[in-house]
């Protein structure tokens, strides 16, 4: 077995712990992003909450890739 075929059999472990963890924890994810995102918003005034709102949106798109559908673990995964 070479070096890369240890690399991404490795990596693919870790994808799908991880992706195990985000459909076990995705409520307290989904929790964790809006926090951040209110926390922002709140030190920033409000200014950029359009940008704010569009990264809690792609964060949350990202999340639910790793899982089996949304971040919650419900749903299709993504195409």
């Amino acid at each position: 077995m070479g070096f890369m075929d240890k690399v991404t059999g490795a990596a693919d472990d870790h994808k799908d712990k991880v992706g195990d963890l985000v459909d076990e924890h995705g409520d307290k994810i989904d929790q964790g992003i809006e926090q951040g995102g209110d926390f922002v918003d709140d030190k920033t005034g409000g200014k950029y909450s359009d940008q704010v709102d569009q990264g809690q949106e792609k964060l949350g798109d990202a999340v639910e890739g790793f899982g089996g559908g949304s971040a919650e673990g419900e749903g299709d995964p993504p195409a």
